[in-house]
């Protein structure tokens, strides 16, 4: 047994041992089957992250109870590889990236994953934050003075980019007294699956967090731009069919403050994911005609034809 692996309990059973490379973590992912059958996934990182691990596997146990929602569940957390490594080890949900499979679906079926999305997201939401967090309002205005300041000093021009921080000023106000509850954090159609029965299944919770619910739908612009009408089922049954006005208003402050974001974000993988993320950026720009409108131009209001 890879000296790695020993000392995580019930390693001597895993009889095969496949590293994953897809994502943006900087875990060290294993997609692990037992000898007696089971599939795993195991996820490691530097012990210097202990803590930020541990905080993220103990949130990730609170949905454990949560029922109908199709994620890898939390099995055991601890420390391996003679005290340098922290381990996390779940269930492995069988399926192919929601990414490949949604583009060859009929405009029902993407409709109905999107539903799905949706219905799975609000179960997540139940689960409230502890009292103590800091204001929501106080804690996302850093966030935007973070984003502003780091997009104009990062010297890379962004089509709109004027206008998006008009819009983010403007409605500054819309994050007083906002709800926290548990976030996936980076929730979208890269981190999900499709089982061959048709179940979505969420995956990678390492960016998990509290915060306004609504800030998940920050990264909606990754599934509009592969599905409007899987963007729009998510909304649709998120909210039950009665999507309110706010949420939109919300959602487009989000959405203006992590284009930002993500120009800086991008420029330590090189210029050609800082073009990439630039052309994406000014793409959710135009779709919202530059921040003239709160409704995004994807966004489909209303779907029967199932």
């Amino acid at each position: 047994m890879n000296r790695l692996f020993s000392e995580i309990p019930g390693a001597s059973m895993w009889s095969s041992v496949e590293e994953i490379h897809k994502g943006w973590s900087s875990d060290k992912k294993y997609y692990i089957q037992t000898t007696d059958g089971r599939e795993l996934l195991l996820r490691m990182a530097n012990m210097v992250h202990y803590d930020k691990k541990k905080r993220e596997f103990e949130a990730v146990t609170k949905l454990d109870h949560v029922e109908n929602l199709f994620m890898s569940r939390p099995l055991e957390f601890g420390i391996c590889h003679d005290g340098q490594s922290v381990y996390s080890l779940f269930t492995w949900i069988e399926g192919k990236d929601a990414e490949e499979i949604i583009p060859t679906l009929t405009a029902a079926q993407q409709y109905q994953l999107g539903v799905q999305a949706g219905d799975a997201l609000k179960k997540m939401h139940e689960i409230h934050a502890e009292q103590d967090r800091v204001p929501w309002a106080e804690h996302y205005n850093a966030k935007i003075n973070r984003y502003i300041t780091n997009y104009k000093s990062c010297g890379i021009p962004l089509k709109g980019a004027d206008q998006a921080i008009s819009f983010i000023e403007k409605n500054r106000h819309l994050l007083e007294n906002r709800l926290q509850t548990f976030q996936h954090g980076d929730y979208h159609v890269g981190n999900m699956v499709v089982n061959p029965s048709g179940e979505l299944g969420i995956i990678d919770f390492n960016r998990m967090d509290y915060g306004d619910p609504w800030e998940e739908f920050n990264r909606i612009t990754w599934c509009a731009a592969l599905s409007p009408l899987f963007a729009s089922g998510r909304i649709h049954s998120y909210f039950n069919n009665h999507v309110p006005d706010l949420f939109f208003r919300l959602m487009a402050l989000y959405i203006a403050s992590n284009q930002l974001s993500s120009i800086h974000w991008a420029i330590p993988f090189g210029k050609e994911e800082v073009d990439d993320m630039v052309q994406r950026a000014e793409e959710v720009l135009e779709a919202y005609n530059y921040f003239q409108t709160y409704i995004p131009k994807w966004y489909v209001p209303s779907y029967s034809d199932l």
